[in-house]
């Protein structure tokens, strides 16, 4: 699976970008058929509290599946797109059988 990290708005630190592949591999795994991943994080303006957006577009086989979120923190935000992911594969996967 190809994975293209984007970020709007700001420069990403080594360590959020380690975060980032770590918990974006597990995606792989749960979804057989992936074929691309992307994942836009913004920083969205004004500088107030629930200013990080993160979006995921998974690219499979059968179409894409995609899931935003809102947080105070990037690390938050990718946590939730990943649950909201995983939802989506399952929900798939029961519809396929």
């Amino acid at each position: 699976m190809v994975t293209r990290v984007q970020t709007i708005h700001f420069d990403a630190s080594t360590q959020l970008m380690e975060f980032v592949e770590k918990k974006v591999a597990k995606l792989e795994k749960l979804c057989d058929e992936a074929t691309s991943l992307e994942v836009a994080m913004k920083l969205v303006k004004p500088e107030t509290a629930m200013n990080k957006e993160v979006s995921l577009r998974l690219a499979t086989g059968g179409g894409e599946l995609f899931a935003s979120k809102v947080c105070d923190t990037f690390e938050d935000a990718l946590l939730g797109c990943i649950d909201a992911l995983k939802a989506q594969i399952e929900k798939k996967r029961e519809k396929n059988r």
